[in-house]
């Protein structure tokens, strides 16, 4: 296997680590923590996230590294456009995500620990919304990564 082969691999796993962990928090933990009390459902999504946020900070890293490795292979400032789309948009989303994980997140973290579940409910829809966009972006990266193969 070449370095730009492996540098492919490693950054599409660690794409579908963050991508798949957005849809899998909106599409299947969303709906099936909504049946719980907030006492049940904010813990479980403070502990939820804890760890995924784990994973994706180690899958940031791991994208930006192959990402790099694979940019300069493809020219660097002269690869084609939907490279440094997709390099634009990546850093966005690895924004909003600082932004949820150091701003809202110590929010829900706050409330879990004060036990005030509106505060709770109220930074876990703040962080949704945020995980929509990235997940709405992340898709985009991906069809700007399906248009360099066609």
């Amino acid at each position: 296997m070449s370095v730009y082969a492996f540098s492919l691999f490693l950054h599409l796993v660690s794409v579908a680590v963050w991508i798949g962990g957005m849809f899998f928090a909106l599409a299947c933990l969303r709906p099936a923590s909504s049946e719980l009390s907030p006492q049940q459902r904010l813990p479980l999504w403070e502990a939820a996230l804890t760890r995924f946020f784990t994973w994706v900070s180690v899958a940031i890293v791991v994208i930006l590294l192959s990402g790099g490795h694979m940019m300069l292979a493809m020219g660097g400032s002269h690869a084609r456009w939907p490279v440094h789309a997709m390099a634009g948009i990546g850093v966005l989303m690895m924004l909003i995500f600082g932004h949820v994980r150091f701003a809202l997140f110590p929010r829900l973290q706050r409330a879990v620990q004060a036990q005030s579940w509106p505060d709770g409910a109220a930074a876990v829809n703040g962080i949704r919304r945020l995980v929509i966009l990235n997940l709405v972006l992340g898709v985009v990266v991906i069809g700007l990564a399906a248009s360099l193969r066609g």
